[in-house]
């Protein structure tokens, strides 16, 4: 299972159930509040009441007479309010009747007065209403109309009726408990969208942060590609450093430690790395002429001909002189490496005073093969740094000087930001023009040596690389051409 997955679904776990025990006790903590709030109001409703019927329960006003009425001030105040006209807009809903029943018993638990007047003379005294309120105590009760119908619950209130400081009796006061699940209903409704919107609101930021996270994530995992090795079947020039595809992520909190841990490891490993490919590649180059050398010496310290002796003493010289571009060639190279960027110049450069000053580096080589040097086009100018510049541009002639025949030419064409390199030699293999300006990488000259370094397109490469340029390198009818572009400005 996918990380991605995995965060989604703890988090949905998580939130569900805590969205569900939440959304349980609102729910069911809804019903009983809102009937405590009822009991509380009706508490009031009844102790009021009860002093209102004192008086009338004392000079005995309210028993009620041959046809279940009574004639109490008190009485007909209650049966007045049973029957006032009423419409009522209480928060959207539609208020029409007046709920209260309201009864009065004497100290023996009977009804003396009923509002409904139906149980006058019943005797309540089992009633936990009268009968706690009668021991003077808090009494209330709630009873279904209907035996398993909740809906037909009424709430019963009682309260106290003193007379002479003595309880001489006890009004209750009952309502419906139906009247007030309207409310219920509606707070229940409110509660549980309320629930599920938030749900659905936790649901989105769980799939934000899950993404944000994802998100940084496999920045990480494309950082940590970018930097690892090689694929298999990509060829990668030895002791070259690799050029990193992505920059360090910028990510927050431990996952920005984490990608700066692996950054330095990274640097650690590349360096590693970049010195085994280099002491290699060194190696397997030093090893040629310097075999070459040590035969030449050991054939030397026999008697031989002169004529034999001249050529092992040539071979000598020559090999001593390849191993001293190897050597230059390898230090020019490593201070180029060490160097994050090039140094953008006071006064813009002309390409075309650099091609000159590298044709002056490069004309004693070019005369003793009687090869002609040929500068055409007036080139641009660029914030570059010009000894750089011509150094790049000579590695280009020498090796054009090295394919090109014998009383051949080299031509260096320039346009505007841009310098080509043409030599007029057998050209390289389509199949070996990519690997061009890997490290130690070389082909047969015309007469079948390997005499170069394998060092000069290498340097070429990494002075494009500081001044954020390209190279292309391509067979032509008439040889090989080479091709530099710089940037105008440098970055």
């Amino acid at each position: 299972m996918r990380l991605g997955i995995r965060l989604l679904f703890a988090f949905f776990l998580i939130n569900g159930i805590a969205a569900f025990f939440v959304l349980r006790v609102f729910m069911a903590e809804i019903k009983p509040s809102v009937r405590e709030v009822m009991e509380d109001m009706m508490v009031d409703t009844a102790n009021i009441l009860a002093e209102l019927a004192s008086e009338d329960l004392a000079a005995g006003r309210l028993a009620a007479g041959a046809d279940n009425s009574s004639t109490s001030p008190f009485a007909q105040h209650v049966r007045r309010y049973a029957t006032r006209p009423i419409d009522a807009a209480i928060w959207g809903f539609s208020k029409q009747s007046l709920d209260y029943r309201i009864y009065v018993t004497d100290t023996t638990g009977r009804v003396l007065f009923d509002s409904e007047n139906r149980a006058i003379g019943a005797d309540y005294s089992q009633w936990r209403d009268v009968a706690r309120t009668l021991r003077g105590e808090y009494g209330a009760r709630s009873t279904r109309e209907v035996e398993g119908d909740d809906t037909s619950g009424v709430m019963h209130v009682a309260a106290p009726i003193y007379v002479k400081e003595q309880i001489a009796g006890v009004l209750t006061v009952a309502k419906p408990t139906r009247t007030v699940q309207r409310f219920i209903d509606r707070a229940e409704r409110k509660v549980f969208m309320g629930g599920l919107l938030l749900l659905a609101l936790s649901a989105a930021v769980g799939v934000a942060v899950t993404l944000w996270m994802v998100w940084n994530v496999r920045r990480l995992r494309d950082y940590a590609l970018s930097v690892q090795g090689p694929a298999d079947g990509e060829h990668h020039d030895p002791g070259t450093p690799p050029t990193t595809a992505l920059a360090v992520p910028e990510v927050p909190g431990e996952l920005g430690d984490l990608a700066r841990a692996m950054d330095r490891m990274r640097a650690r490993l590349e360096g590693r790395d970049y010195i085994e490919g280099y002491v290699r590649a060194l190696t397997h180059e030093l090893k040629s002429p310097v075999a070459a050398i040590r035969g030449a010496g050991e054939l030397l310290q026999d008697e031989l001909p002169a004529t034999d002796r001249a050529g092992f003493a040539t071979q000598v010289v020559q090999q001593s002189e390849r191993l001293q571009r190897i050597i230059d060639r390898l230090l020019e190279l490593s201070k180029l490496e060490q160097r994050q960027h090039a140094e953008a110049a006071d006064q813009l450069v002309s390409l075309r005073i650099c091609s000159e000053q590298a044709v002056q580096h490069c004309s004693v080589r070019a005369r003793q093969r009687d090869i002609t040097l040929h500068i055409s086009g007036t080139g641009g100018y660029g914030q570059w740094e010009a000894e750089l510049i011509v150094l790049a541009i000579s590695n280009l002639i020498e090796n054009a000087i090295d394919f090109s025949p014998d009383g051949g030419t080299v031509e260096i064409k320039l346009m505007g930001h841009s310098v080509t390199v043409q030599d007029h030699g057998p050209g390289v293999p389509d199949y070996l023009v990519p690997r061009l300006g890997e490290r130690f990488f070389t082909t047969s000259r015309p007469d079948g040596s390997r005499s170069g370094s394998g060092l000069g397109l290498a340097i070429v490469k990494r002075v494009l690389v500081l001044h954020g340029g390209a190279m292309d390198i391509h067979n032509t009818t008439r040889g090989l051409s080479v091709r530099l572009k710089l940037d105008v400005a440098m970055h």
